[in-house]
């Protein structure tokens, strides 16, 4: 322990502030990218302000969901690729506010490490601010700290906060999805933050592969493919969600179509799932075979290659697929809402 004229600093407790002033330095151009012209404040004061426009909402609601990246920060650690992680941390928390047809206006993270590294803590905002861009909301404020002892060397975790707003009356799910209400799944881009604890499990102690092993029927490493950031659909969704197209949405998160599409439904209603109508991902075939995990514990572990489902009026239908799959084909009529208690129902 080195110390200045034998007095101890709070450096040599394992705090350092000269880095925290670094990270701040490194990062402030990224984060004011994400600003919209709400943002009232700079990075670095004592909290983000933020300028909110009542006037185009008869009764405005605010909306906030908080969240985290869960185990696949692990993957981040063993590759040492720490710019992806932000994106899912945005995702995980707009797509589930998006659920109630709220639209994203400010985010606030989390980091918590043992050993504060610039460079790291740069990478991990970086993603952050780039989610925060493609969910069209400003990264208004954060928290960095340095727990020394408390995490592992080079490891850290990290937490998300989101607000945002919505009219009253366009709140979802609503009221009336009632029997022969559509149900339309949108692609997602892998595995997104749920069910990589299973995932890791079958790919790194069952198969005792490396994050850099190659997988053919993947295309790339077990690691690129599980670390693929989660996908962000509020710019896709919400237009449709303020247009009065769309009466629920479910986001896929834990717990799989099994569990979350009947979140978004009224007592006595249940989800009939048509299997086959929309393409699974090559990673769940792949953990599924090589796993040995029965198909129900798939349906109601991963999202199969669907990270939002929606509830849409049969006269709507074509309007929401024709905007969706505007650009590229990626919205799929995957089943019905019928009356039952089942929940979710499979078949095919």
């Amino acid at each position: 322990m080195t110390t200045d004229n034998n007095n101890l600093s709070y450096k040599d407790a394992g705090v350092d502030v000269d880095a925290g002033n670094e990270t701040v330095s490194r990062i402030k151009d990224v984060v004011q990218q994400t600003f919209r012209p709400e943002v009232l404040t700079e990075l670095g004061g004592f909290g983000g302000a933020f300028a909110l426009n009542t006037a185009k909402y008869k009764s405005p609601v605010l909306v906030s969901g908080t969240d985290g990246v869960g185990t696949k920060l692990k993957l981040a650690f063993a590759l040492n690729i720490h710019d992806t992680v932000g994106i899912d941390l945005v995702a995980m928390c707009v797509n589930d506010i998006l659920a109630q047809g709220a639209e994203p206006l400010f985010f606030l993270d989390y980091i918590a490490t043992g050993k504060l590294l610039p460079e790291q803590v740069t990478d991990l905002v970086t993603g952050i601010a780039a989610g925060c861009l493609q969910a069209g909301c400003a990264l208004i404020g954060g928290e960095t700290a340095e727990m020394p002892g408390f995490y592992a060397s080079g490891e850290y975790d990290m937490a998300g906060f989101v607000v945002g707003i919505v009219d009253k009356e366009a709140m979802l799910p609503k009221t009336n999805i009632s029997k022969e209400h559509v149900l339309i799944g949108l692609a997602s881009s892998g595995i997104h933050s749920n069910g990589l604890s299973l995932a890791r499990k079958i790919a790194f102690e069952i198969l005792g592969l490396k994050p850099d092993s190659y997988i053919a029927e993947l295309g790339r490493t077990i690691g690129e493919e599980l670390l693929e950031p989660t996908r962000i659909y509020v710019k896709d969704i919400l237009p449709l969600a303020q247009a009065g197209l769309v009466d629920g949405i479910a986001h896929i998160t834990g717990g799989g179509l099994t569990e979350n599409i009947p979140r978004m439904l009224p007592q006595g209603l249940q989800a009939n799932i048509a299997k086959g109508y929309w393409p699974v991902l090559p990673v769940f075939q792949y953990l599924q075979n090589k796993g040995r995990v029965a198909e129900h514990e798939m349906y109601r572990t991963f999202n199969m290659g669907l990270g939002m489902v929606l509830a849409v009026a049969k006269d709507s239908v074509a309007e929401v697929l024709d905007q969706l799959n505007r650009q590229q084909k990626q919205a799929y009529v995957i089943g019905r809402v019928e009356i039952g208690n089942e929940g979710v129902v499979y078949c095919g």
